[in-house]
C-alpha cells in the first residue's frame, strides 16, 4: 500500500511539473508575441485563475506575473480578446475619464441604458485596460475608475510609458479627454488585440503552439546529437527480460543468444521476431534453444490456453548512436509529421474513435513522466519534448477553443469583412469543448484500465 501511494505521489508530482512547464512555454509564446505586437497584457499566470495567488507586478511593463495553486493550466490575459462592440463605448469611456470614479447606476442613468448594458460597457473597457475595476469599499459604490496615465495619456501597460513626464495623473483621478471622443476610443482600441491587424492577431494566436513545437524540436534534435538514441544491434542476443513475462517464467536471461525457436534456426533478431510471431500465432507451447556461457540450453515456453499472446517479454540488445545535426533534424521532423498525422485522423469522422483509443489523459502522461524520471536526467527532458510536440500540434487543430480554431474564426471574419457574433463564437467553442471532453473521458478510461490491468 505504501509503495502504491508513493508511486501515485511520484506520478502526480512529475505530471504536474511536466504539464506546468509546458503550459509556461506555451503561454510565454502568446505573451511575448502580444507584447511584440504592441498589445496590452495585464496578467501572465502559471495555473488556472484563482483567488489564492502569489504574484508580483512588473514596473516596466505593468503586467502581473504569478502562480496559482491550480497548476494544471495557465493563462495570459491579453487585452481586447473579450467584451462587446457597442456605439456607446466612447461615451462610457469619456464619462469615466471626466468623473475619475463612477458607479454602475450612475453610468446607466447618464447613458440612458439599463444596468446590464452599462455593465457590459464598463467590463469591455476594463478588458481593454482603458479603465479598471477596483474592490468595493464600505459605503462606496464607485467601483470603476480611471487608470494612472503619463503625460502622453499612456498607461503602465503601454510601450514608452514614462511617469517621470509632467502631466501624469493617478488611478481614480479625473483625466478629461482632449479632442474627439471617437479618436480617443480608437487610440485605446489600438493597444488591444481587437485593434491590431489580422496578421498580428494571427501571429499572437499561433505563437503559443509554435513555441511548443520549437521547444520540442530543439530539445529532441540536441538530444539525438549530444546524448544519442538506442538502436537495435540486430544480433540474436537478448537484451532484457520483462518481469512476470512468459520468457522469465521459462528461465530466459539477459545475455542469452537465441539459436532456435521451436526447432527453427535463427541467427539475428529479425529471425527471432519472425519465428516467435509464427508460433505465438498458433497459440501453443514451444521450445527455445539458447547459448549460455558457451553451452546450449533448451527452455520451454508455456503459452496460456485461450489467450491471444503476441509477445513473450524479451527485448533486443541495443547500442547508443549519436546523430549528426542534419540526420537528427530529419528524425525530429519525421516524428512531428507522425504526430500531425495522428492529430488529423482525430478530426476525421471515420477514424476518430479508433484514434481516440490511442490517446492518453493527464493520468497517463503523469505515469509516463514518473517512469521517465526514474530512468535518469535526460529521459524526462526528452519526454517533456515529446509531450510539447503533441501539445503544439493539437493546439493547431481548427477546432475552437483551441488556438487553431481561433485562427479559423479570424479567417472567416476576414472573408466576411465583419466580426462573427459573440453568440456564434460561443456555440462553436462549446461544440469543440464537448469534443475534447469526450476525448478526455475516453483517454482517462484507457489510462485507468491500463493502470489497473497492466
Amino acid at each position: 500500500m505504501t509503495a502504491a501511494c508513493a508511486g501515485a505521489l511520484s506520478a502526480a508530482f512529475w505530471g504536474v511539473l511536466v504539464l506546468s512547464l509546458l503550459v509556461f512555454v506555451h503561454e510565454g509564446g502568446h505573451y511575448l508575441m502580444a507584447r511584440a505586437c504592441g498589445m496590452r497584457v495585464t496578467e501572465f499566470f502559471l495555473g488556472m485563475p484563482c483567488r489564492l495567488k502569489l504574484s508580483w507586478k512588473s514596473r516596466r511593463r505593468g503586467t502581473e506575473f504569478g502562480v496559482t495553486p491550480l497548476l494544471l493550466g495557465g493563462y495570459t490575459r491579453i487585452c481586447g480578446m473579450g467584451g462587446v462592440q457597442d456605439e456607446l463605448l466612447g461615451a462610457c469611456f469619456e464619462l469615466v475619464q471626466r468623473q475619475g470614479r463612477v458607479s454602475l447606476p450612475q453610468v446607466a442613468q447618464t447613458l440612458g441604458v439599463d444596468e446590464e448594458r452599462a455593465y457590459d460597457l464598463l467590463v469591455t473597457l476594463c478588458d481593454w485596460a482603458a479603465i479598471r475595476q477596483r474592490p468595493a469599499a464600505t459605503g462606496d459604490d464607485a467601483r470603476f475608475e480611471t487608470l494612472a496615465r503619463d503625460g502622453r495619456f499612456l498607461t503602465e501597460y503601454d510601450r514608452g510609458c514614462d511617469f517621470a513626464l509632467p502631466g501624469c495623473t493617478d488611478a481614480g483621478a479625473p483625466r478629461p479627454l482632449v479632442g474627439d471622443v471617437a479618436s480617443a476610443l480608437d487610440r485605446e482600441r489600438s493597444f488591444t488585440y481587437l485593434g491590431k491587424s489580422f496578421v498580428r492577431r494571427t501571429l499572437t494566436l499561433l505563437a503559443g503552439p509554435l513555441v511548443n513545437l520549437l521547444f520540442a524540436f530543439v530539445v529532441m534534435t540536441a538530444g539525438l546529437c549530444l546524448v544519442g538514441t538506442d538502436v537495435v544491434s540486430g544480433s540474436n542476443v537478448v537484451g532484457s527480460v520483462g518481469d512476470g513475462s512468459l520468457a522469465q517464467a521459462a528461465g530466459l536471461q539477459a545475455g542469452d543468444a537465441v539459436v532456435s525457436v521451436d526447432g527453427r534456426p535463427v541467427s539475428d533478431w529479425a529471425g527471432v521476431a519472425q519465428a516467435l510471431s509464427g508460433v505465438l500465432g498458433e497459440g501453443r507451447d514451444f521450445s527455445l534453444d539458447v547459448m549460455r556461457a558457451g553451452e546450449t540450453v533448451t527452455l520451454s515456453v508455456d503459452v496460456p490456453d485461450g489467450q491471444d499472446v503476441q509477445a513473450i517479454g524479451i527485448r533486443p540488445t541495443t547500442r547508443k548512436v549519436r546523430m549528426g545535426l542534419v540526420e537528427a533534424s530529419r528524425v525530429t521532423l519525421s516524428y512531428g509529421a507522425s504526430v500531425a498525422g495522428f492529430a488529423v485522423r482525430l478530426i476525421m469522422p471515420q477514424h476518430t474513435l479508433e484514434t481516440i483509443q490511442g490517446t492518453s489523459s493527464v493520468v497517463g502522461i503523469s505515469a509516463m513522466a514518473s517512469e521517465a524520471a526514474s530512468a535518469g536526467a535526460y529521459p524526462p527532458i526528452l519526454f517533456m519534448a515529446l509531450v510539447s510536440m503533441s501539445l503544439g500540434v493539437m493546439n493547431l487543430l481548427p477546432i475552437p477553443p483551441l488556438d487553431g480554431g481561433k485562427v479559423i474564426i479570424e479567417l472567416i471574419q476576414l472573408v466576411l469583412r465583419r466580426p462573427l457574433s459573440l453568440r456564434v463564437q460561443t456555440v462553436v467553442s462549446y461544440v469543440g469543448l464537448a469534443l475534447f471532453v469526450l476525448i478526455f473521458v475516453i483517454a482517462l478510461r484507457n489510462d485507468v484500465l491500463h493502470l489497473m490491468l497492466g
